[in-house]
This record gives C-alpha cells, sequence and structure tokens, in this order.
C-alpha cells in the first residue's frame, strides 16, 4: 500500500474521485521548504523548493491500481514522483508527492486552489473523466499533447448542460429516451471522432433498434463579424481552409467571420474578443449576438455562438495576422456593407455563420447606423 501528499489540484475531492474512482480518506498535511505556485499559462499548479510551507492533503492505503491511475493522470502532465516527509495530525508521515519536470514549466503567481476551483474546478473535473477513459488505451505523452483540446470538449459538454434550449415544439427529451450500449473514441487528434452504439425513443413510442453512429467532436466556437455603424463597414478575414480542400474546391480560401474554438474555463463572449485580437489586431466594443447554433447536426457535435462586434474600422488597419504558434495565415479585408451583401449575393462568400451574420447586421443596420451618427 502507499501514501500520497497532494498539494494542487488532487486536493479538489471531486476531481480526486475521478481520477481513482472512488473516494478515499484524507487529513490535512503540510510538507515544508516548499511553495506552489501557478505553472504559468496552464491551468495546473506545480510545485517548487522554497521558503514556507505548502498546505495539502495526505492519503494512504492506496493500492496498486490506485496507484496506476495517479500516474496515468499526472504523468500526462509530464509529472513524476518523489519520496518526501510531511507533518500531519498523527506525526510526521513519509508519501509520494508528485513533481514537474526539471524546467518543463515555468512558476507563475503563487496558487490558489479557491480561484483554481471557481475557474477550472467543474470543466477539469468533467475532462478528467475523459482522461480517464484512455487508461491502458494511450500514453501520457498523447494525452498531454491533446489535453487543451480535451479541456474544450469537457466545457462544451458543461455548457450544453447548463444552458439547456427551449422545446416548445419538439419532443422534450426525458430519461430513457436515448439507450446508449457502448461509445468508443475511434480517432483522436487535434479533433476526435467518437462512435456509439444506442437505441432512441420513437415519435410512436417505442424505441428504435440498436443503432451505430459516428460523431465529429470539435467543441464549442465563437464567430464574431466586426462592422464599425459609422463608416458601414465590416472586417472579413481570408485563409486557407481544409473542408473546402478536402471537398475537392478549386477555390480553398474562404472569406469568412472572425472565429476559433472556446478555451476550457473560457466564456463565448471572451472567445469572440480573444480572436478578434488574435486574427486581425482588432479590439472589439459592444458584442451584439445573434443566433447561436449547431451548423450540421446530423454529424457534427460543434455549436456556434455568433455575435456582431462593433469596432472601429478605419483605413490602413487591415494586414496579415494569425495566432503565432498555430501556422495561422489570415489576411484581413475592411469592405463597405454593401460589397458584403454582393459577395454574398453572388456566391463568393460561402462560408455559413458569415451568410448568417450578415443577413441580421442587415436587418439592424439602420439602428445601428442612426444610433452611431452614420446614417
Amino acid at each position: 500500500m502507499s501514501a500520497f501528499f497532494f498539494y494542487g489540484t488532487l486536493c479538489h475531492l471531486p476531481l480526486l474521485r475521478a481520477v481513482l474512482g472512488r473516494d478515499v480518506t484524507v487529513q490535512p498535511a503540510r510538507l515544508a521548504g516548499h511553495a506552489v505556485f501557478w505553472a504559468e499559462g496552464k491551468s495546473f499548479p506545480m510545485l517548487v523548493e522554497a521558503e514556507g510551507v505548502a498546505d495539502g492533503i495526505y492519503v494512504r492505503d492506496l493500492d496498486a491500481a490506485d496507484v496506476a491511475r495517479l500516474d496515468f493522470y499526472e504523468c500526462g502532465f509530464a509529472y513524476g514522483t518523489r519520496e518526501v516527509t510531511v507533518e500531519t495530525a498523527s506525526g510526521a508521515a513519509t508519501a509520494r508527492v508528485y513533481y514537474p519536470e526539471p524546467d518543463l514549466w515555468q512558476e507563475g503567481a503563487p496558487w490558489s486552489l479557491d480561484d483554481w476551483v471557481a475557474r477550472w474546478g467543474d470543466v477539469v473535473v468533467t475532462t478528467a473523466g475523459d482522461v480517464m477513459r484512455h487508461i491502458g488505451r494511450a500514453d501520457a505523452a498523447a494525452i498531454l499533447a491533446r489535453y487543451p483540446m480535451m479541456l474544450v470538449r469537457g466545457d462544451s459538454r458543461l455548457r450544453a448542460q447548463r444552458e439547456g434550449s427551449p422545446t416548445r415544439l419538439r419532443r422534450r427529451a426525458e430519461p430513457g429516451d436515448v439507450e446508449e450500449d457502448c461509445a468508443a473514441e475511434v480517432y483522436s487528434n487535434f479533433f476526435s471522432v467518437e462512435e456509439y452504439d444506442l437505441r432512441f425513443r420513437r415519435f410512436d413510442g417505442t424505441m428504435s433498434p440498436t443503432l451505430n453512429r459516428a460523431v465529429f467532436m470539435s467543441g464549442d466556437a465563437a464567430v464574431v463579424l466586426p462592422y464599425d455603424p459609422f463608416r458601414d463597414r465590416v472586417l472579413l478575414i481570408e485563409q486557407f481552409r481544409m473542408g473546402p480542400y478536402g471537398r475537392g474546391d478549386p477555390q480553398p480560401w474562404l472569406l469568412e467571420a472572425i472565429a476559433g474554438r472556446i478555451d476550457g474555463a473560457e466564456t463565448p463572449e471572451d472567445a469572440a474578443r480573444r480572436e478578434a485580437r488574435e486574427e486581425a489586431g482588432l479590439e472589439l466594443r459592444d458584442l451584439l449576438p445573434a443566433a447561436h447554433f449547431y451548423p450540421s447536426p446530423g454529424a457534427k457535435a460543434e455549436f456556434l455562438y455568433t455575435y456582431v462586434g462593433l469596432a472601429n474600422l478605419p483605413d490602413g488597419i487591415v494586414g496579415i495576422g494569425g495566432a503565432q504558434g498555430e501556422n495561422e495565415d489570415i489576411r484581413a479585408h475592411v469592405v463597405p456593407f454593401d460589397m458584403l451583401m454582393d459577395l454574398v449575393a453572388s456566391g463568393e462568400i460561402t462560408a455559413g455563420p458569415l451568410v448568417l451574420l450578415a443577413h441580421w447586421l442587415a436587418a439592424r443596420r439602420p439602428a445601428l447606423r442612426e444610433d452611431a451618427g452614420g446614417a
């Protein structure tokens, strides 16, 4: 049997339960000569040798299966164990503790478990369930590489459960209306494909036969069309797209609205503003919510939050942009509103979210221009 000292996210008991697959008895403990900091730019902490005391919890009587689960989860973040002596209410005790690989992460601000729980707790606990389903099927390096997208997936699931949606006309799902026999992730890289064997309740009240269905998992995304109501201009972006290329379209460069995945523990509005900065160097003022929707519900789990973002679009602000490290090559165009609608009508704009936002803006443009004094 083994004992562990946890100082960071595993002090959050719902996460510890998700990793171990069971509840365990814990007691407060302290590790002298150490301090806990956020890993810079990450959603987890790191332990460093320093003056002071690191507070945490002590867990004993963990068996080999428990240790294997802990090692799988923590090694996914490139952490290994050392043996230390901690102070508990019962006295000094020997325990294993997870340390990051040297020089892999940089220490940031002092760690706060309460701050982490408030921002990251729910999404990390949800994502931990997805991580642990890969035990015995994926190695730690693969999990580490995919973890940011796994957070996107987990947060999308939480957002769908929190927000709900109206059921005035359509069927309201009840417990037992969908029976799942098995689920498997049959492909995973930046995106993933999940396959299900399931039955669903038919409109005549009977259950369907068992069906095999697959869904492309890409997470939720935010889409924003910047609009300057005084100058009556919009900003469009242009980039190479794999969808048209894979279809065989001879013109795989598309005109689009600014868009991007909503990161784990990020709001759709924050994602829209971040993407505007990354893709066009643009600071948005008001965000006006348009339609939020599934663009292709027969095959994709993607859900889009779309906005028109009021912005200042003077001459000379366009250029080449994109997030560093993601190999984005994005060209911005500032065009008059009438040209936007001409491009939609001619079929040069074929990106669905931009077509929707163009018509949404057309219906509200007179009032926006009047408010801005640009009519």
